[in-house]
C-alpha cells in the first residue's frame, strides 16, 4: 500500500512562522514535523510515499529528497503556489498513487497510532481513524457505531485524526481545483461506504505556534514520546 503525506497547506494559523518556512518543516524536538510522519510510515512498512506540496514546496522537496535516508521512496505532487485543499490535492495526486487503496496522513500531527495495522486492511471507499474530541475541536466530526461512520444528526461525534485509507474511486471524476475533503466524504457517508475506528493513544495536532512550542518543550524534556519513532 502506498501512502500520502498532506504537506501543501499554507499554515495560516502558524504565521508569521510559515511566511518563510513551510509548516511541515517547522521543528519540534530538533526535528521537522514531516520527519515524524515519514519515520512512522517507514517503521510501519510503507515504502512508497507521495508528498503533495504547494506554498514554499521547493523547501520540502529539497529537505526530504528522494527519501533514501529513511529507507523509503518519495514522489512529489506539486500543486503550484496555490494548494488544492485535501480532496483536490488527493485527486491531483492519483496518477502517483495508483489504483489500489492508499493511506493518507496529515503532515502536522504527532501520534503513536500503529499504522502497520492499516497496511493490508480491506475497505470500501474509506476508513477513518477517529479520536476523542480535543479542546480546540469540541464538536467532533463523525459518529461511529460498530466500526461504521454514521450520518445521523445529533449523535455523539468523534474527531477525525487526519489518518485515513481511501480508495481511488472516492476521488474519481472530481473537478480540478481546490476542494475540501468533507463534502466528498459526506456523499460516501450517506451511502454507508465509510468505516472507521477509534484510537485512544497519543495524538497531537500541531496547528498553532503555541502547540508547536509546547510539543518542542515536551520532546526536549522527555527526549521522545512513548511509542513515537
Amino acid at each position: 500500500m502506498k501512502a500520502m503525506i498532506l504537506a501543501a497547506g499554507r499554515g495560516e494559523r502558524m504565521r508569521p512562522l510559515t511566511d518563510t518556512t513551510p509548516k511541515p518543516l517547522l521543528k519540534a524536538g530538533g526535528k521537522a514535523l514531516i520527519e515524524y510522519s515519514i519515520e512512522n510510515l517507514a517503521a510501519a512498512g510503507f515504502k512508497d510515499i507521495v508528498i503533495n506540496i504547494a506554498h514554499l514546496g521547493r523547501q520540502i522537496k529539497e529537505y526530504c529528497g528522494d527519501g533514501c535516508r529513511w529507507g523509503v521512496s518519495i514522489a512529489y505532487s506539486d500543486e503550484g503556489e496555490t494548494a488544492l485543499e485535501t480532496a483536490g490535492g488527493i485527486a491531483f495526486a492519483l496518477p502517483l498513487l495508483g489504483t489500489e487503496p492508499f493511506l493518507v496522513v496529515n503532515a502536522d500531527i504527532i501520534y503513536d497510532f500503529p499504522l502497520a495495522t492499516l497496511r493490508d486492511m480491506k475497505i470500501d471507499l474509506a476508513h477513518l481513524v477517529l479520536i476523542d474530541n480535543p479542546p480546540h475541536h469540541p464538536r467532533g466530526d463523525f459518529a461511529l457505531m460498530e466500526n461504521c461512520l454514521l450520518a445521523e444528526q445529533g449523535a455523539e461525534k468523534l474527531t477525525f485524526s487526519g489518518i485515513g485509507i481511501y480508495h481511488p474511486q472516492l476521488f474519481q471524476d472530481l473537478p480540478f481545483g481546490p476542494l475540501k475533503l468533507r463534502p466528498v466524504l459526506d456523499r460516501a457517508l450517506q451511502q454507508g461506504r465509510i468505516s472507521g475506528e477509534k484510537f485512544d493513544g497519543m495524538w497531537l495536532d500541531i496547528g498553532t505556534p503555541e502547540r508547536l512550542q509546547a510539543l518542542d518543550g515536551q520532546l526536549k524534556h522527555r527526549g521522545s514520546f512513548p511509542g513515537l519513532v
